[in-house]
């Protein structure tokens, strides 16, 4: 009897892990269960295996924790089928697949809630807390199992959690499971999706953990790094020499929510002009398009590059979320808010949400803010009609509070009016749309950011009124993954990439007035600092060479010349790209040597 319980039980637990690794790829493969069943047992049947094996470590580590194969079993069936749920869901919103890393973001409920609709989300809630509850009684009652049991499970415990561990370890050179996949693996890292669609979730989820932010630079040195630094401070000094003393002004950053242009998109159509009130700002100051790293998601990317002026584009594949990656683990990491704050400003972070995204709350810190406002710290809350998300209008009212006052201040305001979903936020949609899809959510979105402009221009209007000049970096992190598969194919390149930006001076004195400009959000601060007469930094000064002969780049997608490239190429320019990841690996990866001169540092101007 014994003998049939283990053969049931080995046969079960395979066949398992067969069903479980289709769903994933099922999952990954939005919904298409032919490509599934190529993937497995016709084009990748051997990567699909050694993913197999991992998950069979899984399954029998939770078993043996649990003290029983059935609740063990029961689990896994939970965490596998939200595991796969998760990744449908952030492929159909933002064409990306699930990370490592986007783990940490289950304790945040009302994200979840958000996400998957009341309903479901109460559902899933009472089916997770029966699942515990049976696994706390089953692991209660395992205890008294004999020592003879007790033993077998000690043993398989040690041994699925030891494969486990060295999964975990798969980017290193060594590793066995890595070689297994690198004989007829195609790994491509400028594109997670078809990185997991060409090795499979297995593969592709451990291909994205743990490993170095960037590559060592051929040449990294403190005497390499000294002799990049002393060059570019040197240009910033001179630029600095013909500048003339005047006021220190505020410092306003607004990263708004998904704010975009639909009617730059192909296949859509509105019957007005939404961003008419954010047009009236913008065609009469310095402008244009920003490029993001992604469509649909990747807000706190972007946010790290316009704080930091590091690009993404640099660090490794894996390091797909810098905030709760890499941030953490820096002691020091210059910003524009450390650079402000050694010149007296006052900083402060404000995001209508709570402070648990993207571990917002430890990564300003970090960066150097003063104070970090969120939805339960800030005085104004006002929504919009059945908008679950505090209004931009009333954030932007937070702003001015913090304005009115007589030390210079430097705001960070990421908006939250704008996010996802869009289903049902407005009653009187002023709007029509024409487009393939759910054009319902489109709608609500254009009527969204048609608030979102016209909050924009009432606030420049009020900054008009202050006493001291008030610069401001406006732009849209990324836009809505609301857009049908038809419509995407309609626009392709980086027509799915490009937001819009100004840079606005409520005393009207930019050197520009130019539209029509391509930047990344990496060079906010420089043209900032440039556009306005401040002075610059050694850091901002080599950003501000980089972007004279590549103005905008992410992966796969670089500005040169007035067009877009999938690779880029700059000749005698090539060293200007070199210095400037050189220092970015320093910061982020390497010594740090750059941060024991003044480099990230410049003189009141």
């Amino acid at each position: 009897m014994k003998k049939l319980r283990y053969l049931a039980i080995t046969v079960g637990a395979l066949l398992l892990v067969l069903l479980s690794n289709l769903y994933l790829q099922w999952s990954q493969n939005n919904h298409s269960l032919d490509l599934a069943l190529k993937f497995a047992f016709s084009w990748h049947m051997e990567k699909f295996f050694l993913g197999g094996v991992v998950l069979l470590a899984l399954l029998v580590f939770l078993s043996a924790i649990i003290g029983s194969f059935g609740m063990g079993a029961v689990l896994y069936t939970l965490f596998i089928g939200i595991l796969g749920y998760a990744d449908y869901l952030k492929m159909t919103m933002r064409q990306e697949p699930i990370y490592p890393d986007d783990l940490k973001m289950v304790t945040n409920l009302g994200m979840m809630k958000d996400l998957i609709g009341l309903p479901q989300f109460i559902l899933l809630l009472v089916v997770i807390v029966a699942v515990i509850t049976g696994v706390v009684f089953v692991f209660w009652k395992s205890l008294k199992k004999p020592k003879k049991s007790q033993l077998l499970r000690v043993a398989f415990l040690v041994f699925s959690g030891g494969l486990l561990l060295y999964a975990s370890n798969f980017n290193s050179s060594s590793n066995l499971l890595r070689k297994g996949y690198d004989r007829t693996a195609l790994w491509i890292p400028y594109s997670q999706k078809m990185n997991y669609y060409n090795v499979g979730f297995v593969g592709g989820f451990l291909y994205n953990l743990k490993v170095e932010a960037m590559e060592k630079p051929a040449g990294y040195s403190e005497s390499a790094v000294k002799k990049i630094t002393e060059k570019y401070q040197s240009e910033a000094d001179k630029a600095n020499e013909t500048l003339a003393d005047e006021e220190v002004p505020n410092i306003v950053y607004v990263m708004s929510e998904s704010f975009s242009d639909p009617n730059r998109l192909n296949g859509v159509e509105v019957s007005r002009d939404p961003l008419k009130d954010y047009y009236q700002v913008a065609n009469q100051t310095y402008s244009g398009q920003m490029l993001s790293q992604n469509y649909g998601g990747g807000t706190a990317n972007i946010e790290f590059e316009a704080l930091t002026g590091f690009s993404m584009e640099l660090l490794n594949a894996q390091m797909t979320t810098p905030y709760t990656l890499l941030v953490p683990k820096l002691e020091k990491l210059p910003s524009l808010v450390s650079l402000l704050t050694k010149q007296g400003y006052e900083t402060t972070a404000i995001h209508p949400y709570d402070t648990s995204m993207y571990k917002r709350k430890d990564v300003y810190k970090i960066l150097g803010f003063d104070t970090f406002l969120d939805q339960d710290t800030m005085k104004h809350r006002d929504k919009l009609q059945n908008n679950p998300y505090i209004s931009d209008a009333a954030a932007y009212e937070e702003v001015l509070d913090q304005l009115d006052s007589d030390t210079p201040q430097m705001v960070h305001l990421v908006t939250m009016q704008t996010h996802m979903p869009y289903n049902g936020k407005y009653d009187n949609i002023a709007y029509q749309v024409t487009a393939s899809g759910n054009t319902d959510s489109i709608k609500n979105y254009v009527q969204d950011v048609a608030y979102a402009s016209q909050a924009l221009k009432d606030f420049t209007e009020a900054l008009t009124k202050l006493s001291r000049r008030t610069l401001v970096v406006f732009w849209g992190d990324h836009l809505p993954g609301i857009y049908s598969d038809e419509t995407q194919a309609a626009n392709t390149g980086t027509a799915l990439h490009e937001t819009e930006f100004l840079l606005f001076d409520s005393k009207g004195q930019l050197k520009t007035k130019a539209q029509n400009q391509i930047t990344s959000p990496f060079y906010f601060a420089p043209t900032l600092l440039e556009q306005s007469g401040q002075s610059t930094t050694g850091f901002y000064q080599l950003l501000l060479d980089l972007q004279k002969v590549l103005p905008a780049f992410e992966k796969n997608m670089y500005y040169q010349n007035g067009q877009w490239q999938e690779t880029v190429s700059l000749g005698d320019q090539e060293e200007l790209y070199q210095d400037y990841q050189m220092i970015q690996y320093d910061i982020l990866a390497g010594k740090q040597y750059s941060l024991q001169t003044t480099f990230f540092e410049r003189e009141a101007s």
